[in-house]
């Protein structure tokens, strides 16, 4: 999500998004230990702090395993969570969980999730979980340790406290255009129930993933429908924070994608028209949003690998090196 991707959702909503409501606006350069990053990559420099390799899932450039915000936060007390509308093994959701070398390792990335004490986390990917190659049904495990599962948000909703794990399609969530309605924003608000409910405060990390995916299409009408679908769950965010007034919310990008340029629209009418340069990844830097404390320290030009450390201050956590 690049700033053609923002104007493009503005442009669809006919002069309307939530980020509109942010006072902090920054960008980040996305660069990994290649020009052009992956999401494994992008992902893993803003939850903990070091570039690495495309494709490298919490682990560094020399593939050693480096602590994430995620585990910063839950061994500091905090709850956590994690929600998605990709598979919850996948590259940016899985960056902030587990220690991988390769971000396809699917199935090990699932098993990472039995190591740690994440409280929450909604998205796709039960086949990972329950219909592996090993035969291992790691939702049993999961139940073992005290999770509650679900399979719907019906069901999820019935659930009064957690921890709680919903994975809620076999691989992927369908597309907004498939059917999947307002999930991502039901997602975000049970995640804040569960989560709200520790004094101590939490973390939560939500991926608006298939904005990418309409990038790598060349689709505008997808990244439109997915940016509007975004920003109903930033608006969700940003109604809680204003609430609960000690909340932080950052809302970036681990890159752009498409090379997206706008050629023409009507912001009366919503419609947008775009033309790509590629159906890759591009290296342009992509806006940071800020509100709530510590906001003012997210704008101007920064490293990705800068957010984390902002994060770790404006918790109070042990600042870490940034790479």
């Amino acid at each position: 999500m690049g700033v053609s991707e923002v104007y493009a959702g503005y442009t669809y909503q006919k002069g309307s998004l939530n980020m509109m409501r942010f006072r902090t606006a920054g960008f980040s350069v996305t660069y990994s230990t290649s020009y052009i990053t992956d999401s494994g990559a992008g992902g893993t420099a803003l939850a903990t702090g070091y570039k690495t390799y495309n494709g490298a899932i919490g682990v560094d450039s020399t593939g050693q395993p480096v602590k994430t915000i995620l585990e910063w936060a839950e061994e500091k007390g905090k709850a956590t969570g994690l929600v998605a509308t990709c598979a919850i093994t996948h590259a940016t959701p899985a960056s902030f969980i587990s220690h991988q070398a390769r971000r396809s390792d699917y199935e090990l990335i699932a098993s990472d999730f039995l190591k740690t004490d994440v409280d929450v986390f909604i998205g796709g990917g039960r086949n990972h979980f329950a219909k592996r190659k090993d035969s291992v049904d790691l939702t049993r495990q999961l139940i073992e340790k005290g999770y509650t599962m679900a399979y719907t948000l019906e069901e999820l909703g019935g659930i009064a406290k957690g921890p709680v794990g919903a994975l809620l399609a076999p691989e992927h969530l369908p597309k907004i255009s498939e059917g999947r309605g307002n999930q991502l924003t039901e997602s975000v608000n049970q995640a804040i129930r569960f989560l709200s409910a520790d004094p101590d405060g939490f973390f939560l990390m939500v991926e608006g993933s298939q904005i990418d995916w309409g990038g790598h299409a060349n689709d505008i009408k997808y990244i439109v429908e997915e940016v509007a679908d975004f920003d109903n769950a930033v608006g969700a965010a940003l109604d809680f924070a204003e609430k609960n007034p000690e909340t932080l919310i950052i809302v970036t990008a681990d890159h752009e994608t498409g090379g997206l340029a706008l050629a023409g629209g009507k912001l009366s009418t919503g419609q947008v028209t775009g033309s790509f340069t590629t159906t890759d990844h591009t290296g342009v830097m992509v806006p940071v949003f800020a509100y709530g404390p510590f906001s003012e320290t997210f704008g101007g030009m920064q490293q990705n690998t800068e957010i984390f450390s902002k994060m770790m201050n404006a918790f109070g956590f042990i600042k870490s090196k940034t790479n």
